[in-house]
């Protein structure tokens, strides 16, 4: 397949190179571009006030990738990839290996899955990976698996165009438990403003979340109750498959408020 892969952690992360290595070593026909460095949390952001450069990158990965990296958000990374680097586009667009979780509400954030919805935007199937753990530095069991859903996707196609965002257990490949189709979490954070004062007196703030509690997403969103969420499975070792979509229209919300009459004064 001719897969296009991109990621928020940066051209030179392990995590990009160790996913698109395995899936080049597989057979598949591998194009990468990935911001030229940590771009993190930068949500679905897009450059438009400046022009975005893009540099072929050698020696880096497989010799039959080709790479660039791109002065952009991971968003930039896509679109420009499939408008202006890319000669036909691909079968796929992948995101990662993140190095760290995209559950629950962290995925509004992500560059990550921002990087992949871009790819499902442009009518695409995209897929997300996430390695659930910040510290963890072993790739290869995501990109194993990785493998594994690429083929299943060859054979088999998604029905539907969406995203699949991926998560990972941090444990070694006998330790995955399995794999579990689930719905979108709730994580709300702490966060913690460190308040600090730079070499020339200037305050300046850091921001430092922590996540607080796992809840679950409010009935009203019409989600099947007995799937299993993402937050949960992982805690079990399983690899989590949520499956997304970039339209947020909140469907019960529609109903409740076909009822209300609001008058224009004029």
């Amino acid at each position: 397949m001719r897969l296009l892969i991109s990621n928020d952690d940066g051209i030179f992360a392990l995590g990009v190179r160790t996913l698109a290595n395995c899936l080049a070593e597989a057979g598949h026909d591998v194009t990468v571009v990935c911001p030229d460095r940590e771009r993190s949390a930068t949500g679905h952001g897009l450059t438009l006030h400046q022009p975005i450069r893009a540099e072929i990158v050698e020696s880096v990965f497989h010799p039959s990738i080709k790479a660039w990296a791109c002065d952009g958000t991971p968003s930039d990374c896509v679109k420009l990839a499939l408008w202006a680097l890319l000669d036909s586009p691909p079968d796929l667009v992948l995101s990662g290996i993140n190095q760290g979780a995209n559950l629950g509400t962290e995925i509004l954030y992500s560059g990550t899955v921002s990087a992949a919805m871009e790819g499902v935007i442009e009518g695409i199937p995209s897929i997300a990976f996430s390695l659930t753990s910040h510290l963890y530095k072993d790739f290869q069991p995501a990109a194993k698996f990785a493998k594994i859903l690429v083929e299943q996707l060859a054979a088999k196609p998604l029905p539907d165009l969406m995203l699949l965002n991926v998560n990972v257990p941090a444990v070694k490949w006998e330790e995955i438990a399995g794999v579990t189709f689930t719905r979108q979490g709730v994580r709300r954070y702490v966060d913690v403003f460190d308040k600090r004062i730079d070499p020339r007196g200037k305050t300046y703030y850091w921001l430092t979340g922590e996540v607080l509690e796992d809840v679950e997403p409010p009935i009203g969103l019409n989600l099947p109750q007995n799937i299993p969420i993402d937050v949960h499975i992982i805690r079990k070792n399983h690899i989590s498959i949520t499956p997304l979509q970039y339209n947020l229209t909140y469907p019960t919300g529609l109903d409740k408020l076909s009822h209300w009459e609001i008058p224009l004064d004029k």
